[in-house]
């Protein structure tokens, strides 16, 4: 086929606020975010989107439009390096590589949906399936919400791995901690894998004492036990535990990734497509992570995801995340089922094998 040019790239800002208070060991929010970009060429338009501010929206319009038009629709790779190029002065961690990894995943979708194919077999397929772990058990939820929640995923939805936040209030109450990792475990049983979140709030010692604690609980996954910042911190807090450590949501570029490996900071790494870099960065920094002889594991988003998770031949699994799942449910068909512990791309649609229901987005459009 003749390469397209690309005609257009923009961006909408979508806020929808949670069914429910919502926080983790250092952050509460009440609503969360989606920045939609849509890249169209040829009459076609590819789709993407960070969870992030309003302001990624400004970063497309005014820094990544003007690079992309007039460009080759299927030279995805020219276009995230002139992307990259043009925020230079920007500072592209942040809001800028939020913005550019929106864009980056609508290019991808623009070019599987002209050719027909979808992403990840325009990818190179690895895995037919994508194996999932229902995530969400925030610190707000009283233990009735956190114990309907559990049995959704793993009885209802047949997940056989269940994430819940623990580090309450920056690790002011561990003893709750504690509690609700009980409560957990004692819900989903002794064959469902329990994983935690402590989102940075613990220091060294402090994670190493809860976990030991906890240690008759077979707790297998501890995330961000101390700040994603402290690589000395996480290679102690994995030296100590039993779980296995993971970190590096919040990487936005390669250099990022291969220091945490380098370190010997996890026992699995985690990138984000909303954040890395889009699915060019996360291709190579799953590489990177098979460079070091470790898994890759998706953070959120888990339909930005599901495609080049599929391609990647060193993946662990793809994060199930309450609040993602419920906003990317509301706004396109298309959505993947959980129900047995992973989810399947469709091998017939186009692209990401969705289509945005505008009806539905529309009333939590912004600006």
């Amino acid at each position: 086929m003749i390469d397209p040019p690309i005609e257009s790239a923009e961006a909408s800002v979508y806020t929808v606020p949670t069914d429910s208070p919502e926080a983790d060991g250092t952050l509460a929010w009440d609503s969360t975010t989606m920045v939609l970009a849509r890249v169209r060429a040829d009459g076609v338009t590819g789709l993407g989107w960070t969870y992030g501010p309003a302001a990624c929206a400004a970063v497309i319009g005014d820094r990544l439009a003007p690079v992309l038009l007039g460009r080759a629709a299927l030279d995805v790779a020219g276009a995230w390096r002139a992307m990259v190029r043009a925020v230079r002065n920007d500072g592209r961690p942040g809001v800028a590589g939020y913005a550019i990894s929106a864009v980056d995943v609508a290019l991808w979708d623009l070019k599987a949906r002209l050719l027909k194919l979808p992403l990840y077999r325009l990818i190179g397929a690895v895995h037919e399936e994508v194996p999932v772990y229902g995530s969400g058990g925030f610190t707000t939820y009283d233990d009735r919400r956190l114990t309907r929640q559990l049995v959704h995923w793993t009885q209802e939805r047949r997940i056989p791995r269940v994430k819940i936040k623990i580090g309450e209030s920056w690790g002011a109450d561990p003893g709750r901690d504690l509690d609700r990792m009980r409560l957990a475990r004692k819900v989903v049983g002794d064959e469902v894998g329990l994983f935690v979140d402590a989102n940075g709030a613990y220091s060294v010692k402090q994670a190493v004492r809860v976990m030991g604690e906890a240690a008759d609980l077979d707790v297998r996954w501890l995330e961000e036990p101390v700040s994603s910042d402290d690589l000395h911190g996480l290679r102690a807090v994995r030296d100590a535990v039993l779980p296995e450590v993971a970190a590096g949501e919040y990487g936005c570029d390669l250099t990022y990734f291969r220091r945490m490996c380098q370190a010997g900071a996890v026992d699995c790494l985690q990138a984000d497509v909303s954040r890395c870099g889009g699915v060019s960065e996360w291709l190579r920094v799953a590489a990177v992570a098979a460079s070091h002889g470790l898994q890759i594991s998706g953070h959120c988003a888990p339909h930005l995801h599901a495609h080049a998770a599929a391609a990647t031949l060193n993946l662990r699994h793809l994060e199930w995340f309450h609040d993602h799942v419920r906003i990317e449910s509301m706004f396109f068909d298309g959505v993947l089922d959980p129900s047995g512990g992973s989810v399947r791309p469709s091998p017939e649609a186009p692209g990401l094998g969705l289509t945005l229901r505008r009806a539905d987005a529309e009333p939590y459009r912004v600006g």
